[in-house]
């Protein structure tokens, strides 16, 4: 990004919160099973939106007048044999628009005079337990304590600014989401009996490697759709099995996609997949139209729902009266989550802090499963990007447990559901963004009606072996 718009960003940032210092802390590495092993370097996201430095241990403070620092981490002459040259912390301040830097050692006594000035420090809630004790002990504080000192006003004005996307940030996302769309194209023409799952997710992140994209979040790649998070890969593909992925990358400013197909092994659905994959397909066209600026999220994902139940109405798994079944919540038996999230920098943006990103002050989740999991429900504006991502799911532990208190009986047929135990799940999502006039899908088309799945699926063996 231009160093004037993160500039810009912080100016927006401190005209919002008139009073009190700001303390952004950046990631630190983290170690995987000894020290000098280390997870690939990921950035804190709300320091990335608003000081753009993408290296570990840096931290950025603004005082009550609008002076800015960032703090970095010491250097020593022998770093250039392990990572070569790299910018020091005056660099990075001056790439990033910021005046002033110093040593990360000279910070607990800056942040201690604005403690005997009783000036407040403003910070947002760490979700990492390295920078909740740096936290507490820059601010002299109880470890326990830093959660609950964490800045309410900071919050809501992050949220603010960072739920609306620029220009800028929504071409980065649909660069993610078109790297995304190869490595779906290689999914369909790929999924066929005799591969296991581990081969389909190993190539679609080679893909991503090479267009110098990391994944923004374990792939799933299972043909246990069902199971909502599955993240291993041990199958081997079956001829009439449905393989479900969800899966997204991050360019190399940290903007996400997250999109999800489900495709039938060998390229052909069955009649049954066909019809329930049609309804969820059904599903997610109801709610993309429901995504206009001055409706609700809960709006969308209740659209969602009463196409659902409509849908499996007509395929005699539910029955009576679709209203009152989704008011009852009947249908979220075969739709237990909610229908999508906010998208940016995160694949669930700002989710770190917390539900204020997704309700608005004084709303709270609803109580009744299944809606209970809708992560964002309050006004779409313009500018937002949300997943859209209904799906249908035959979950046999909790079809038995449901059957067995016979909960919704007058709107679920038991005795029609339990012939579906092994079907598995179905979900399609894509990135949403809001517009003045409605919404539109990002990124370029990837196949999602039945037909157009099916076409993309065609596989020739003898092509391939020539290729």
């Amino acid at each position: 990004m231009n160093p004037m718009t993160h500039q810009q960003r912080r100016r927006d940032l401190r005209e919002a919160l008139s009073e009190g210092a700001i303390l952004l802390p950046g990631n630190l590495d983290a170690s995987r099973n000894y020290q000098a092993n280390i997870y690939p370097f990921r950035q804190d996201s709300t320091f990335l939106y608003y000081v753009g430095v993408d290296h570990p241990g840096f931290v950025y403070l603004m005082l009550p007048d609008g002076e800015e620092t960032l703090y970095g981490p010491p250097s020593h002459a022998d770093d250039v044999i392990w990572s070569g040259p790299q910018p020091g912390t005056a660099d990075f301040a001056a790439a990033a628009g910021i005046g002033n830097h110093a040593d990360i050692a000279d910070l607990p006594a800056t942040l201690a005079g604005l403690a005997a000035q009783s000036a407040p420090v403003h910070y947002l809630p760490p979700y990492r337990d390295a920078n909740r004790l740096r936290l507490a002990g820059w601010l002299d504080t109880a470890p326990a304590a830093v959660a609950t000192g964490a800045s309410k006003a900071l919050t809501a004005a992050v949220v603010a600014q960072r739920e609306i996307k620029s220009q800028e940030e929504i071409a980065e996302i649909e660069r993610a989401v078109a790297v995304s769309a190869l490595m779906y194209r290689f999914a369909l023409h790929n999924a066929r009996p005799g591969l296991k799952e581990a081969q389909i997710v190993g190539a679609m992140m080679g893909v991503a490697l090479a267009h110098d994209m990391q994944p923004s979040f374990p792939p799933i790649c299972t043909i246990h759709g069902e199971v909502l998070h599955n993240e291993s890969y041990p199958n081997t593909l079956n001829e009439g099995q449905l393989l479900l992925v969800d899966s997204g990358v991050e360019t190399a400013r940290g903007y996400c996609s997250d999109i999800t197909r489900t495709m039938p092994v060998g390229g052909v659905f069955s009649p049954r997949q066909k019809e329930i994959y049609e309804v969820v397909l059904g599903a997610q066209e109801a709610s993309i139209a429901a995504a206009v600026a001055g409706a609700t999220n809960r709006d969308v994902h209740m659209a969602a729902a009463r196409a659902t139940t409509v849908g499996l109405i007509g395929a005699g798994l539910m029955k009576g009266d679709a209203d009152e079944a989704v008011a009852a919540g009947a249908h979220a038996l075969f739709f237990p989550h909610g229908i999508g999230h906010m998208l940016g920098l995160d694949v669930h943006d700002m989710e770190d802090l917390g539900d204020a990103v997704g309700y608005d002050p004084g709303a709270s989740r609803s109580d009744q499963f299944g809606l209970n999991y809708l992560r964002l429900a309050k006004d779409l504006r313009p500018g937002f990007v949300i997943t859209v991502e209904p799906g249908i799911y035959f979950i046999p532990a909790l079809i038995d447990r449901w059957s067995a208190d016979q909960r919704h009986a007058d709107f679920i047929d038991y005795s029609a559901v339990a012939k579906y135990r092994d079907f598995g799940g179905i979900r399609l999502e894509d990135d949403v963004l809001i517009t003045d006039g409605g919404c539109r899908i990002l990124g370029p088309p990837i196949p999602k009606t039945v037909e157009d799945v099916e076409l993309a699926m065609t596989w020739n063996p003898e092509e391939s072996q020539r290729s």
